[in-house]
């Protein structure tokens, strides 16, 4: 069942991993999900539309250092899960329910029940995003 979620995820991990050549990161895998951090990175991460320490995408995530990576791990490992659940489709999931909540007026981040989820595991007061 595990090469099942890692399959379905595949095509964003392997999307992740060319960008990751593609920033020169440095890569590790912790408990089967690939890391990648370093000085482009985390310049990329800075400049996203909500700035953020970490980003997963598919089973490999973005973090601006290394410390960035261990203070997320947990939030970001369930996004790992959640795209192991719902593969291809993730992405736009993700993106049609902030877009729906911004619509609406509300926050398409803090809202967003990926993230809803992905909190729960830490302080949801303390989210990880960059300091203004």
């Amino acid at each position: 069942m595990q090469t099942l979620r890692y399959l379905w995820a595949a095509p964003n991990t392997a999307l992740a991993v060319g960008i990751g050549l593609l920033l020169f990161a440095r890569f590790r895998i912790v408990e089967g999900v690939v890391e990648m951090h370093g000085p482009m990175v985390a310049w990329v991460l800075r400049r996203l539309p909500v700035s953020a320490l970490a980003l997963t995408l598919g089973h490999a995530v973005f973090g601006q250092d290394a410390i960035a990576l261990d203070q997320t791990r947990r939030h970001e490992h369930v996004h790992v899960r959640q795209y192991a659940r719902w593969g291809l489709f993730f992405i736009p999931l993700y993106l049609g329910w902030s877009v729906w909540l911004y619509l609406r007026g509300r926050d398409g981040y803090m809202e967003n029940p990926f993230e809803i989820e992905a909190y729960a595991v830490d302080d949801a007061s303390k989210p990880h995003r960059c300091p203004e």
